[in-house]
């Protein structure tokens, strides 16, 4: 298994870092990613995986790389490539 994922958990992120240090709601954010609050609160939790569209979506709003917000599991930490 690959460091920071696991089996009955979608992938870490930083979502709910970056919609709190703008002073948004999970029901604003996701009015404005035309999703439900219930999508934001379990990609915030780790229980759902969004989209790569909605990845995209949501990194263009914060103005972040995606991954920024959705580190990916598969790099190995501290190494290029």
């Amino acid at each position: 298994m690959v460091a920071g994922a696991s089996r009955d958990r979608g992938m870490k992120n930083r979502l709910r870092e970056e919609r709190t240090a703008r002073g948004l709601s999970q029901g604003e954010l996701a009015e404005r990613m035309d999703v439900s609050r219930q999508t934001i609160n379990a990609v915030e939790a780790a229980k759902y995986d969004p989209s790569l569209p909605l990845a995209y979506k949501l990194a263009a709003f914060f103005e972040r790389n995606v991954e920024s917000i959705f580190p990916n599991p598969f790099k190995p930490a501290g190494g290029e490539g």
